[in-house]
């Protein structure tokens, strides 16, 4: 299911939906099917990776990571796949 962005033309709410193919998109807000779809936003350049590592983070506190080894847990950390 592809992520896309949205603009409802009710509301002007902007908001982004995982929309499969046989599904009419409504708006979260106000339940409008009058969407604009729009032009998704990327990451800056250089800015992919610190995300990333920074949900790797995240993830490794919240104990995602307690079934890895601690040489697995030092290189998906470290950013490399395991």
């Amino acid at each position: 299911m592809p992520l896309f962005d949205y603009h409802c033309k009710a509301c002007n709410a902007d908001f982004e939906l995982l929309v499969r193919a046989s599904t009419v998109p409504t708006c979260p807000h106000c339940a409008s099917t009058e969407l604009d779809k729009c032009v998704s936003r990327i990451a800056p350049a250089g800015k992919i990776e610190a995300i990333r590592m920074s949900h790797r983070r995240a993830a490794d506190a919240a104990g995602h990571f307690n079934h890895y080894s601690a040489s697995e847990r030092a290189r998906l950390l470290k950013g490399k796949s395991v």
